[in-house]
């Protein structure tokens, strides 16, 4: 990545990070040239389509945390139905969630001692 950075992108923060043949946006017209040619040069397999990689991207940032709303706003959709199918259950994200239960009610019962009967008994 840092050397596609480097060789290919300009140091102007608004520059893009992929770009046509002659170094202009990219467009639907374009696309698919620069998108074919990218993903032989990869090695990567026909069978993956560009919206995989945005599927994958979006499924990653749903497991590292992700609320409904933020991916919305990565993926420009105003309702949460597109956002909500990124949001699979994935291997060992069920183990996740129940250690971060058991830290939150590990975490108030050490906040919040149990109340002691005054009377000693």
């Amino acid at each position: 990545m840092t050397a596609h950075l480097e060789h290919f992108v300009s140091a102007d923060p608004m520059s893009h990070v992929f770009t046509g043949a002659l170094g202009g946006q990219l467009r639907r017209s374009n696309f698919h040239e620069v998108w074919v040619r990218a993903r032989k040069k990869a090695k990567i397999s026909e069978e993956v389509h560009f919206h995989d990689l945005r599927h994958t991207g979006n499924t990653l940032a749903a497991n590292a945390g992700a609320s409904t709303r933020e991916l919305m706003t990565r993926m420009g959709h105003s309702g949460t139905r597109a956002a909500l199918i990124y949001q699979h259950m994935t291997a060992g994200r069920d183990r996740v969630i129940a250690d971060k239960l058991g830290q939150m009610i590990k975490e108030a019962r050490e906040a919040s001692p149990p109340d002691v009967d005054s009377s000693g008994t």
